[in-house]
């Protein structure tokens, strides 16, 4: 395997070990959400005047399949959608106070898996660090240039 292998499957690996770690504790304290639920919360608690484009855009899904997740949140009572005086045609999202607590509990659970791991990251330098998100941001803009080329335009789903 050489290392290009060895870097895309070292990330799955580590991917799906936190999954594996984490997920029992989610679901347990998370009970009746979806994942995709409760990370479309963070993302509205996150970026504030939140709409379906954007959550679209974020997740890589249609705006249908948004439209219909953000649906689901509202009937659950933890999310709601307004509109700005100055612009009546767009619809935004803010979470509820029901919301707000899923997403503390969300955060909390994160903040205790971060804690778990401090012990890891405790020992990377600076550098490694730097070397590290170099790498990641890289590999990200050059996958955002390879769905450009596929021609998907993800305002138009």
């Amino acid at each position: 395997m050489n290392k290009e292998d060895q870097v895309i499957s070292g990330f799955r690996q580590l991917y799906n070990k936190l999954v594996w770690l984490n997920k029992d504790k989610m679901e347990e304290s998370l009970k009746g959400f979806t994942s995709s639920e409760v990370h479309c919360i963070e993302y509205i608690d996150k970026n504030p005047d939140s709409n379906v484009t954007q959550l679209a855009e974020s997740f890589y899904m249609t705006r249908g399949a948004i439209s219909k997740l953000t649906k689901k949140l509202i009937e659950k009572g933890l999310i709601e959608s307004y509109q700005k005086s100055d612009n009546k045609k767009e619809i935004y999202f803010r979470l509820t106070e029901q919301g707000k607590e899923v997403n503390q509990i969300h955060n909390d659970l994160h903040k205790e898996f971060q804690e778990r791991d401090q012990v890891v990251f405790e020992q990377v330098t600076e550098e490694q660090f730097d070397s590290i998100l170099s790498f990641v941001d890289r590999y990200s803009r050059h996958l955002d240039e390879e769905i450009k080329k596929l021609g998907i335009d993800k305002k138009s789903e």
